[in-house]
């Protein structure tokens, strides 16, 4: 099949920005170029998308979600979770290892992949896991799970605390050149916190996570990748401290990537006063000067990716209590309007935000996507970056509802998602689930 979209203002971060026309023959990008549609013949295989008026650019490349599948299917199954994925734009994602059983054998990848194929939606990666369980005792076989698909090694919400077994992590995932992510908590300075260590937390009663919790672990992450030379990335970076080492470690030439969510760089602290557990993540919400630091690292690129952490719960889950509701939210058809936010902001240009959602995180990993250069994956995005839409959890394609997000006016919207070259997204109005 041939298919070709006209008329779009085409973003291939680094390759291309301006209006063009993209060929698409069997899958994968065959031509941009302006005014291609003038120079090809009409023919009855020949089928045409006008995106007059849109952005034309990669697919969004997620490194950072949950998709619960298997073991936790009541909040989230690979399906759902891909639907979610190619609604906000996201045509590959990258699963965490924290299902039931852990994703440390090549079993549980496998099931992965294979539900994953099942869907005709995104395309998903599994990230395995550092140890056996994720307990942080025992590494995994490694080796095994990249040979049958890993693209990365995680044990994600549980930090690995045993620096010895982080360096003889690192140094295994070296012979694959896997990225190795740890979620930087020391679990004995956040003990059972809730939100962010501050006056917020102390006015609400709350048990607090201080910012050095993160910082100290990053601190040793970034020494043990320099001493290593293991590639490092690290996730959901939120705090002033954490960015200021990381821009000084890439100074030093140490092999790491960083991540920011979209709402560590979107909401405060301030989002908990009123105990609403749609605002409970880990690492919490810190304060403006964190949000600040936060938006300074993506501005000189010393944080490369905008990635979601799409954390799907219960609804019955978030009603608990705040301290004892579950950690985080759903992210996928949100991440987009929030990280246009910053062009409006002036932190970012168009194209960078663009990269920050393509080209870096698939460079991140070195994955064959993000990008619009012929003879790749036909994986495409058509958006509207002016189209107005209000959140309403309802409507979300996700399994889950929980997000802090609900009843705002967000700017910018997905028309149009296509993975090789066939569309399994467009806009069309939603009904209540």
């Amino acid at each position: 099949m041939t298919l070709l979209i006209t008329h779009g203002h085409v973003i291939d971060p680094g390759r291309w920005n301006g209006e063009a026309d993209v060929l698409i023959h069997d899958g994968r990008i065959k031509a941009v170029e302006p005014k291609l549609h003038a120079k090809l013949e009409q023919s009855a295989s020949l089928t045409t998308i006008d995106a007059t008026g849109l952005i034309v650019c990669p697919g969004f490349v997620d490194l950072h979600v949950h998709f619960r599948e298997p073991g936790f299917e009541y909040k989230e199954t690979i399906a759902t979770g891909s639907a979610a994925a190619v609604a906000g734009g996201f045509t590959t994602v990258c699963c965490m290892p924290n299902t039931r059983p852990v994703n440390d054998s090549r079993s549980v990848t496998e099931f992965i992949l294979a539900q994953a194929a099942l869907t005709k939606k995104a395309r998903v990666l599994p990230i395995g896991a550092i140890t056996k369980g994720s307990k942080g005792e025992e590494l995994a076989e490694i080796g095994e799970l990249y040979e049958a698909g890993c693209v990365a090694i995680s044990d994600d919400g549980m930090p690995v605390m045993n620096s010895l077994v982080m360096r003889r992590a690192m140094e295994y995932a070296s012979a694959f050149t896997l990225p190795v992510i740890d979620h930087c908590e020391d679990s004995h300075l956040s003990q059972d916190g809730s939100m962010n260590e501050g006056l917020v937390s102390t006015e609400l009663g709350l048990p607090g996570i201080p910012n050095a919790a993160e910082d100290v672990m990053v601190a040793r992450n970034l020494a043990l990748a320099e001493f290593t030379g293991a590639r490092l990335h690290l996730p959901h970076v939120s705090t002033a401290g954490s960015v200021r080492m990381v821009r000084e470690a890439k100074a030093r030439g140490v092999a790491v990537t960083a991540e920011a969510c979209p709402h560590h760089f979107s909401l405060t602290d301030e989002a908990v006063r009123s105990y609403d557990a749609n605002a409970k993540m880990n690492p919490p919400l810190r304060t403006d000067a964190d949000v600040l630091a936060v938006k300074d690292g993506l501005r000189d690129h010393t944080i490369d990716v905008v990635a979601t952490d799409h954390a799907p719960h219960a609804v019955q889950e978030k009603q608990w209590p705040f301290d004892s509701a579950p950690f985080g939210i759903i992210g996928l058809e949100t991440a987009l309007p929030l990280t246009l936010n910053l062009v409006e902001e002036g932190i970012l240009t168009l194209e960078q935000a663009v990269a920050k959602l393509t080209s870096a995180p698939a460079r991140a990993f070195n994955l064959p996507y993000g990008t619009l250069a012929p003879g790749t994956a036909a994986d495409l995005v058509l958006l509207n970056p002016n189209a107005s839409w209000i959140v309403d959890p309802a409507q979300s394609y996700s399994l889950s509802r929980n997000t802090p997000f609900a009843g705002w006016t967000m700017k910018g919207r997905v028309e149009k998602t296509l993975v090789g070259g066939a569309v399994v997204y467009e806009t069309l109005p939603r009904q209540p689930r």
